[in-house]
């Protein structure tokens, strides 16, 4: 009976994630009717599509509230990652605008040089930018937090972290990125006390950059490659003795971060502060091992992008701001708050069974239980009657 229960238990899962469908591109998906108990997305429904800057847990969260809001919303919603940068993520916006995608939510790569891309996307459909800005562009609006600002609270933990002072490594997937940029900046800024500057930028090829009680040692690019980043935490650990403490500005950038410091030996000693909410980062603040993240809403990200792109598909300007920017705030979690932040976010991105499955494995269950409970009520009463 219990394997009938698992068997159950698997099918539901595989119902409930059958609302993201591989296409042939290997880092696209999109949604499709849910299934039973699910919103049903009407036939005529919008067609829209939510790009990445690449491929990592941190857009799996944000492809989660994209998907949910295609059903609230009644949008056929398509998400495409590109794994090779610029021109993979140009390559994905022209297929879609070939195929008379309906509106397009991107977070640009190089937005400084992307400029014909997204005229290109903006004269044919409707084009918003998340997670990352492209402001000279002619995007309608943009869905994210204050990058700089974020940074400064990152910069916040590094000082809680290091109260004495220190030495500090930024380890950060691309700096072509405008929320790349100014996570760094605001990292940079508020360890050095300066006054607030979005404008202000350090050349990171400039050497150290040097306060009364901190020092930002280097800051090393990796390209979205794992392996890179892993392979740039460890040189830096055998390169500086006395390193205090590695910032990782990407999500995936802190897991390979604590990879390394653990291999070195040097949990504790070197401290770790982290960017978003990649569960093995939340495992690490749980354990002590990094002492706290500053985390944005990637769920809240998708979500409200598709939100907009649905409304401005059926001809609602309306739900363009003024000033053209919608403000996500972050939040800084540590040891203190991290099991409620983390239990809310699995909540976000649950995948739930088909209440009907859920209730059949529900009672196999139970039916197993009774079974186990009648097996052991015989066997005891067949020992005594023996005694």
């Amino acid at each position: 009976m219990k394997s009938l229960s698992s068997f159950a238990l698997l099918a539901a899962f595989g119902l409930a994630v059958s609302g993201c469908s591989n296409s042939s591109d290997p880092g696209s998906t999109g949604a499709t009717d849910g299934g039973a108990g699910e919103a049903t997305i009407s036939a005529d429904a919008p067609k829209v599509a939510y790009v990445t800057n690449g491929i990592a847990s941190f857009w799996d969260i944000a492809e989660k509230g994209a998907m949910d809001a295609g059903k609230e919303f009644d949008a056929n919603v398509t998400v495409k990652m590109p794994a090779n940068g610029v021109e993979d993520q140009k390559r994905m916006c022209q297929d879609l605008l070939a195929q008379g995608i309906k509106g397009i939510a991107i977070s640009p790569i190089d937005p400084d040089n992307q400029g014909d891309l997204m005229d290109e996307i903006a004269s044919h459909t409707n084009l918003i930018t998340h997670d990352s800005d492209a402001p000279a562009s002619k995007r309608l609006c943009y869905i994210g937090m204050d990058n700089y600002s974020a940074g400064r609270m990152c910069g916040q933990l590094v000082k809680e972290a290091m109260p004495e002072g220190g030495t500090v490594i930024i380890l950060v997937g691309r700096l072509g990125q405008e929320n790349a940029k100014l996570r760094r900046q605001g990292v940079i800024d508020e360890l050095l006390d300066r006054s607030e500057d979005r404008t202000r930028y350090d050349d990171p090829n400039g050497g150290e950059i040097k306060g009364d009680k901190y020092t930002i040692l280097d800051t090393r690019t990796d390209g979205f490659d794992f392996g890179k980043c892993k392979d740039n935490a460890q040189d830096a650990i055998a390169k500086y003795e006395d390193l205090g403490c590695m910032v990782g500005l990407f999500a995936y950038n802190p897991p390979l971060i604590l990879e390394a410091v653990r291999e070195a030996g040097k949990v504790g000693k070197i401290k770790i502060v982290s960017f978003d909410e990649d569960e093995r980062s939340l495992q690490g603040i749980k354990d002590g091992s990094i002492y706290g993240t500053t985390v944005q809403n990637p769920y809240e990200y998708g979500h409200k992008s598709v939100e907009i792109l649905a409304a401005l598909a059926r001809g609602n300007k309306s739900v363009i701001p003024e000033g053209g920017v919608i403000n996500i705030p972050a939040r800084n979690i540590r040891n203190d708050n991290v099991e409620e932040f983390w239990a809310e976010l699995k909540r976000l991105t649950a995948k739930v069974a088909p209440a009907a499955v859920q209730e059949e494995a529900a009672s196999e269950e139970a039916a197993a239980t009774s079974e186990e409970a009648e097996t052991t009520e015989t066997t005891e009463s067949k020992a005594t009657a023996k005694e």
